[in-house]
């Protein structure tokens, strides 16, 4: 519980306000006994454990006493007022003492958010698109061409280089005739045309062939991030290693087996890769309209949030987005992540919770046994020993929280279909992919 003198911010519909009083001598009362308490183990220097004077004990650990017992007693002093009105508080209070002083009782006014009520809208008016998609052998093929691009080898080629090949040089960069700090490597691989080097650079090597050599400018951007290098012209020096050409794998048994497929079987491969492609469709269609079925939900339950779980919500997702850019090797120690730039994302976070919590409880949509079950199982389809998979999810509850919270909103989702007005669309590939396979 937070105890402040600051000023208040601008109330909302959910702000309440009350004012409460402590007598002091239940406070002194209070302190007295956490103070004898602390005397048992107090240790100070000349005294054994547990002998030091009352007096001295009370100078040492006075304050400190003194402000867990005006603690304790306005959280017991809270908890009362709450339950006597029947409040359902959302975060903490905000505690601001009473300027006038009073030496009969500690006053005070607990200032918080409460949860607000919620009377469900009507979604029977709103419309949503259901897209669909059949995966058929066009598509299979263009996953399986995907695939072979993302195994393409690079093999040395005795010819010009062209976009889309890999080079092996070695350069050095010269400004007003000398070398600068990051301008030279040796045996650099660069891919023409890929927009990793400079726009000059790349046009520039364009066309060499092994073994060739290229003095060349290369003028810098305005806004390059090395400021001594700004808007400079600067010369290269380059000296070709290798050209490197692409070449696509073979559509055999070796591809195959380079996909999981133990036998190089290629009928069981484009079986395996048409379920996978299958599966991430379904996925991605499933996604689609529980987006448009959370934003309809929105649209006719428009409700007020506690800012106190907007800023809990926007905290835990600020250490989420930084434990995973740590994980993906980001340094993150002078790096930070403000809570504040999740606002609007936790904000509709917040009122989908409140929302779904009260349409679930209403219409009885808790995820069943059996539909948790079928949500595990489709997780561990994707891995080498679905069984081993459902288990582990099964050893422990808690494992389970995030297969039941699917679950349910599957429940929800099914529920609004049922009940607005709803369309079928069917989808192109490409646009529900993102262009990916």
């Amino acid at each position: 519980m937070e105890t402040t003198q600051a000023a208040a911010p601008a109330p909302s519909s959910l702000e309440r306000r009350i004012d409460m009083a402590v007598p002091l001598a239940e406070i002194d009362k209070e302190v007295e006994k956490r103070l004898k308490h602390i005397a048992k183990t107090a240790k100070m220097a000349g005294f054994r454990p547990g002998k030091m004077p009352m007096k001295l004990v009370a100078q040492t650990y006075g304050g400190q006493a003194r402000s867990e017992a005006i603690g304790a007693a306005v959280e017991r002093a809270f908890g009362e007022k709450v339950r006597e009105q029947k409040l359902n508080v959302a975060g903490y209070p905000r505690i601001e003492p009473k300027n006038a002083p009073n030496d009969q009782q500690f006053e005070f006014t607990a200032i918080f958010e409460v949860y607000p009520e919620i009377t469900l809208g009507d979604i029977s008016g709103k419309e949503i698109e259901k897209a669909t998609l059949t995966v058929s052998d066009a598509e299979v093929d263009k996953t399986i061409d995907v695939l072979r691009a993302q195994r393409t080898a690079y093999l040395p080629v005795e010819r010009a280089s062209a976009k889309g090949d890999r080079m092996v040089i070695d350069f050095v960069g010269r400004k007003n005739g000398e070398e600068f700090q990051g301008g030279k490597a040796e045996n650099f691989t660069v891919e023409v045309g890929g927009g990793r080097m400079l726009p000059d650079f790349e046009t520039a090597i364009e066309g060499l062939a092994p073994a060739a050599q290229k003095t060349f400018d290369v003028k810098f951007p305005e806004d390059y991030n090395v400021a001594e290098l700004n808007g400079q012209t600067v010369q290269f020096d380059v000296a070709v290693r290798a050209v490197l050409g692409p070449v696509l794998p073979e559509l055999d048994a070796d591809f195959a087996k380079a996909l999981g497929v133990a036998d190089g079987d290629l009928v069981k491969m484009r079986q395996e890769v048409r379920a996978n492609l299958e599966r991430e469709v379904k996925k991605r269609l499933q996604a689609r309209v529980k987006n448009q079925v959370m934003d309809a939900l929105l649209a006719v339950n428009p409700i007020d949030v506690p800012q106190a779980l907007v800023e809990m919500e926007s905290q835990q997702m600020a250490e989420a987005a930084k434990a995973d850019l740590e994980k993906r090797g980001a340094a993150m120690k002078n790096m930070p992540v403000e809570p504040s730039w999740f606002t609007e994302q936790a904000t509709r976070r917040v009122k989908l919770g409140l929302v779904l919590a009260e349409l679930v409880k209403s219409k009885d949509l808790h995820a069943r046994p059996e539909q948790v079950k079928a949500v595990v199982e489709d997780f561990a389809e994707t891995f080498e020993d679905p069984k081993e998979v459902v288990r582990w999810y099964y050893s422990q509850p808690q494992r389970l929280a995030e297969a039941e919270a699917l679950a349910m909103e599957n429940n929800v989702v099914e529920w609004a279909l049922a009940n607005a007005k709803v369309s079928e669309k069917a989808v192109g590939f490409d646009e529900l992919m993102g262009n990916q396979a």
